[in-house]
C-alpha cells in the first residue's frame, strides 16, 4: 500500500495551491480518503473528507469556503484544492484512506502518506 502525496510548497497568503495523492497496492474506489495536516507543535486534524461510493464530502469549519476535496476513482486520487490561502493553514498535509463510512478520527484511517509541507507567508 502506497498513498503519496504532492503539491505542497510556500505560497504568499491569499494564494492556492492543489495536494494531490496518488493511491496504490488496495481498491481504492471502496475506501474513503481524507485530508489531515499537522502544524508545528500541534495535533493533527482532519481538514477534509470525501467517502467512497456517493462521494459525500466533510469540510473542518475553518476550511469549508475555501477548500475543496475531490477524487477520481479511474486514477486512484485524490485532490484538495485550497484558495484563500491564511498563515494559520500552515501545516504538513497528510492524505489518508479509511474503509469506514464515516471517517473523522485519525483512528479510523487505516492507511497514511508521508506528508507533504505547505507554508504561507503573511
Amino acid at each position: 500500500v502506497q498513498l503519496q502525496a504532492s503539491g505542497g510548497g510556500l505560497v504568499q497568503a491569499g494564494g492556492s495551491l492543489r495536494l494531490s495523492c496518488a493511491a496504490s497496492g488496495f481498491a481504492f474506489s471502496d475506501y474513503s480518503m481524507g485530508w489531515f495536516r499537522q502544524a508545528a507543535g500541534k495535533e493533527r486534524e482532519i481538514v477534509a473528507v470525501i467517502r467512497w461510493g456517493v462521494q459525500l464530502t466533510y469540510y473542518r469549519p475553518s476550511v469549508k469556503d475555501r477548500c475543496t476535496i475531490s477524487r477520481d476513482n479511474a486514477k486512484n486520487t485524490v485532490n484538495l484544492q485550497m484558495n484563500s490561502l491564511k498563515s494559520e493553514d500552515t501545516a504538513v498535509y497528510y492524505c489518508a484512506a479509511s474503509n469506514r463510512w464515516v471517517p473523522f478520527r485519525e483512528t479510523d484511517y487505516d492507511y497514511w502518506g508521508q506528508g507533504t509541507q505547505v507554508t504561507v507567508s503573511s
